[in-house]
């Protein structure tokens, strides 16, 4: 391997098939292994000579890449079936081998590949997949903290999401799950989240939904637009994942804001030109009582009758920078899912009643090395209650994550 440092502890990987809300971009997409990989560092303090970015370069489908000479990867169409997994295998065993110590982040993979390669090594290796993972995370800390707004628990809630791939189904697993700590069964818990993807409503009765789905698939008669499960359903939360812009329109936003006195409008896609509505749109159809986050930054916004109201950013910033700083720092084997449910408890904990009294359901990205080394602490502390860890505890946990976190320090010449 071509690469000059042996103690590699973070990789983030990509095929670059599903790239943000712009789609195939081959290899052209590394630059979002070495961008997360530096909000590992900024946020998290992991230093930079232990991390690694990897694309796959397995070709790609988009046309005007393949008929670009510039372009950097194999121009050839995407390979596919046993060829795609034997080639992710022997990624994987070499890795692996090489950087024992590693968490391996994927990381913009399409959802025919992304659950299928979580599913196949996430009890194997020290792995998590981010867009279903991560995204999860730091949707679920928004909701908790907009719990202390709205009251009630997660359970009392009905959850709509535009959108069933990576994003939304993460969420909701992450939701159930929480549920099921406050006594909920799984199925009980289920039946709050409804997915409308790009045919309408996912119900039991389609004959054309991919396995991820299905768990979500209740009974109902078939819709075919998400304003109408909105009336139909009156969730008190609307989650956007679709990666469509403007789909949370006026007329449903309005629907929401008669149906809930606070309703939850979470227009997660990216980046900012993908947003379901934006922050402003959002705050003046309900007259300024949504409780609004994004996944994209958007500006304060100041009402007419002087509020100024904060949106929240629910970037996964905030979550997958502490779960590796935490898996790392204690040499955890595995990744699970309860460390993800840890990490977003403890960013709910980070919101201030100053932040809510913002409408802000998510601490300012001023404070995230102090969050990620909450964040890092809880996670760690799950390694050790599983059983996961392989470094002795040390006295003060926090304290010693803190530690560890890398503080450039520049020298300044006169």
């Amino acid at each position: 391997v071509n690469w000059p440092y042996e103690d590699v502890r973070v990789i983030v990987v990509t095929d670059g098939e599903r790239i943000l809300g712009l789609g195939d971009q081959g290899t052209s997409g590394m630059g979002i292994p070495v961008g997360k990989l530096s909000l590992y560092t900024a946020c998290a303090g992991i230093h930079p000579s232990t991390t690694l970015p990897i694309t796959l370069d397995v070709g790609t489908n988009n046309k005007k890449l393949l008929n670009d000479p510039l372009y950097l990867g194999h121009p050839h169409p995407r390979i596919t079936g046993e060829e795609y997994d034997d080639f992710v295998d022997e990624f994987i065993v070499a890795v692996t081998k090489r950087f024992p110590k590693a968490v391996i982040q994927f990381e913009d993979f399409a959802n025919h590949n992304a659950f299928r390669l979580l599913s196949k090594y996430r009890n194997s290796i020290c792995t998590f997949n981010d867009d279903i993972q991560g995204t999860a995370s730091v949707t679920v800390a928004g909701i908790l903290a907009s719990l202390r707004l709205t009251g009630g628990k997660l359970r009392d809630h009905k959850y709509l999401f535009l959108g069933a791939g990576e994003a939304g189904i993460g969420i909701a697993d992450l939701l159930v799950s929480s549920m099921k700590e406050e006594g909920v069964s799984t199925r009980k818990a289920r039946q709050t989240c409804w997915f409308v993807d790009s045919k309408g409503l996912v119900v039991a009765s389609r004959d054309d939904l991919a396995e991820h789905k299905l768990d979500y698939a209740h009974e109902h008669e078939p819709m075919t637009s998400f304003l109408e499960a909105v009336k139909e359903l009156q969730p008190t939360a609307i989650i956007g994942v679709s990666g469509q812009p403007q789909t949370f329109t006026k007329e449903i936003v309005e629907e929401m804001a008669r149906l809930n006195e606070q309703p939850l409008v979470f227009a997660l896609s990216n980046p900012t030109s993908k947003a379901e509505c934006t922050a402003e749109q959002a705050y003046s159809w309900s007259d300024g009582r949504a409780i609004y986050a994004s996944g994209s930054p958007f500006d304060p916004v100041t009402m007419p009758d002087g509020r100024t109201l904060v949106p929240g950013q629910g970037n996964n910033s905030y979550i997958f920078p502490g779960v590796g700083l935490g898996v790392t720092t204690v040499g955890a084997k595995r990744v699970t899912d309860s460390m993800f449910l840890a990490a977003a408890k403890a960013l709910a904990l980070q919101v201030t009643e100053e932040d809510l009294a913002l409408g802000r359901v998510y601490p300012p990205l001023t404070k995230i090395r102090d969050v990620s080394a909450f964040i890092a602490a809880a996670v760690a502390q799950i390694a050790y209650d599983e059983n996961l860890a392989t470094e002795p505890r040390p006295y003060n946990l926090l304290a010693y994550i803190k530690e560890q976190m890398y503080q450039p320090d520049y020298l300044s010449f006169v």
